[in-house]
């Protein structure tokens, strides 16, 4: 078995004393892993950092195999932003989420393409707030936990969407809502059209978060969810960066 792709980096553990186990999330073969032999060398280690591009050769006897890494470097990510702690801790979540919560081997071309994309504007420094905030959002649909914020559950009505069902995930309208409005999450107004704000990035995460949490997490074994995401809040939280 041989193919070539190219992806980002999610993770590389040790295995053994030279080589390392490496995870990316592929064009076209989705998250993957394998093993780079030499990858703890001078030369190959750098390459091998969270975020970074790599054209990549696996290798097998056969498909159910392991299988065996050959790399080069097409882009590199994590030392553009090694000086700016927010920036570094958003593209170490975006890494350690997909790790998390994306199938093994199973093709996502075009969730891996907004991917490449979130990774690069964090890259540049330009926008990706915004877009952290909706890759979140895209990140649980793909996993089944898709938010359904357009139109009011209850009614039927796109207009006054003020609430969030904190099990369906879909929108309530204050009509609608009613009595148990106190028992619903609040719509942040990013999901709402609003301008994007910094504050509007807090309600937003918060509202993913708790989906992430508590929907998600559940559903892969009740693991936490990766503290990489608690980091990259707790930056946000500083005010480090825009």
């Amino acid at each position: 078995m041989e193919w070539r792709d190219e992806g980002i980096v999610l993770a590389a553990r040790p295995h053994g004393e030279t080589s390392v186990i490496l995870e990316l999330f592929t064009r076209t073969h989705g998250r993957h892993l394998g093993v780079v032999h030499g990858g703890v060398s001078r030369r190959k280690a750098p390459m091998l950092q969270a975020g970074n591009q790599l054209d990549v050769e696996w290798r097998a006897r056969l498909e159910a195999h392991l299988g065996t890494w050959n790399v080069d470097l097409r882009r590199s990510r994590a030392g553009a932003v090694l000086s700016d702690p927010l920036r570094l801790s958003a593209l170490s979540a975006v890494c350690t989420l997909c790790g998390f919560t994306l199938p093994e081997r199973e093709a996502l071309p075009d969730f891996q393409m907004r991917t490449e994309s979130l990774c690069d504007a964090i890259v540049s420094g330009e926008g990706w707030l915004n877009d952290y905030v909706f890759w979140e959002a895209a990140l649980l649909e793909v996993a089944g936990f898709r938010l359904e914020l357009s139109c009011c559950a209850v009614t039927g009505g796109t207009k006054d969407l003020a609430y969030v069902s904190p099990r369906s995930g879909h929108a309530v309208s204050r009509a609608g809502a009613g009595d148990w409005a106190p028992r619903l999450l609040p719509m942040p107004a990013m999901f709402a059209g609003a301008v994007p704000s910094l504050e509007g990035v807090h309600g937003a995460l918060n509202l993913t978060g708790h989906f992430l949490a508590e929907r998600l997490a559940p559903s892969l074994g009740d693991r936490p969810v990766p503290a990489a995401r608690t980091r990259f809040l707790r930056e946000l939280g500083a005010g480090h960066g825009s």
